[in-house]
């Protein structure tokens, strides 16, 4: 397949007009304004990658797991650390990001004092061309003008050639050939803007080939620069996933050594406060000091006989002659008298 080039498609057929020109022109300024929101973009992604870094920064000095203990807490500290690592590998990534940028940017700059001789080369040329050009075509309006009046010169001459009025006769001779002076002088001054012009025209076929093969070449260089430039961004975005893997693998890794049994054991002697349970809280009864090992108060239905009190001790009775007994009614102690 042919190969398309901007010298050979770029032409007009007026040749004044700078269409083609033109048009190369706004494609050139499309691509630089193209360079231009591509860099501005990186380095928006390079301010929320360091906005990210700078929280995730943050978050790692967080207390998390601080009363934890042995395996798990081991593992813990090493997800802080990592989310530590992970949020400096983004702050190194924005940093990079910037780097593709600055570097975006100067190759802007670079083409662009590249283009700005030619185009002020070409622009000249313009002017010169079609400054060249007007004067030109206006001698052809002077030349043609010229020819007419002296075809009408010669034509009243020879409408009098038979007169026999001399001083007529030579007026006409003279104007005749004044006419034909003129003619002549305007048709070299034709042939010379004329000669000039196509030497312009030359001089600007010549550097518009050049500045199209330079725009061209400036095109496929800008095209070419994007393109990789947006490849190492990708790659950097790739790798920053594959470091970021690699720092929770690490955490990954510590989990696996997090021990259930090994933690819960690690509490239970590192915090033991007994292996034996505090004793149950028996009833006792306050008239008689007995005790109920079972602890609850007994039941009130009425107590068996084997159940009763013993007589109170004679010699602790006062001396009224009363008499005393001791019972269990139901469930409380109660003297009769």
């Amino acid at each position: 397949m042919r190969n398309l080039h901007f010298k050979d498609f770029f032409w007009y057929p007026d040749l004044t007009s700078t269409a083609g020109y033109d048009a190369i022109i706004q494609y050139l300024n499309e691509g630089k304004r193209t360079c231009k929101e591509v860099e501005d973009f990186m380095k928006a992604r390079a301010s929320i990658e360091e906005r990210y870094a700078k929280d995730l920064l943050g978050l790692s000095k967080k207390v998390c797991g601080h009363n934890e203990m042995n395996t798990l807490k081991r593992s813990l500290d090493v997800f802080k650390l990592q989310t530590e690592h992970v949020s400096l590998s983004h702050l190194q990534l924005a940093q990079s990001m910037r780097e593709e940028a600055k570097k975006l940017e100067e190759f802007r700059e670079k083409q662009k004092e590249g283009r700005k001789k030619i185009e002020q080369q070409m622009d000249a040329l313009h002017k010169q061309k079609s400054s060249q050009f007007k004067r030109t075509m206006d001698s052809k309006k002077t030349y043609e003008q010229k020819c007419r009046d002296k075809e009408e010169a010669d034509q009243n001459m020879n409408r009098n050639t038979n007169t026999t009025n001399i001083k007529l006769v030579e007026k006409l001779q003279s104007k005749a050939q004044q006419a034909k002076q003129n003619a002549e002088e305007a048709d070299r001054l034709y042939q010379q803007h004329v000669t000039t012009l196509g030497k312009i025209r030359d001089d600007w076929l010549k550097e518009h080939i050049n500045a199209c093969e330079i725009f061209e070449k400036q095109s496929v260089e800008r095209i070419n620069f994007l393109r990789n430039t947006v490849w190492t961004h990708l790659n950097q975005l790739s790798q920053q996933c594959v470091t970021s893997d690699e720092l929770y693998e690490e955490v990954r890794r510590s989990l696996e050594q997090c021990d259930i049994r090994e933690d819960i054991e690690h509490f239970v002697n590192l915090r033991r406060t007994g292996d034996k349970p505090p004793a149950a809280v028996v009833y006792e009864n306050f008239y008689t000091g007995q005790r109920s090992p079972t602890g609850p108060p007994p039941s009130r239905m009425p107590p068996p006989v084997s159940r009763r009190g013993p007589l109170p001790d004679p010699t602790q009775s006062n001396r009224d002659d009363a008499r005393h007994s001791s019972e269990l009614e139901g469930d409380y102690s109660v003297i009769q008298y």
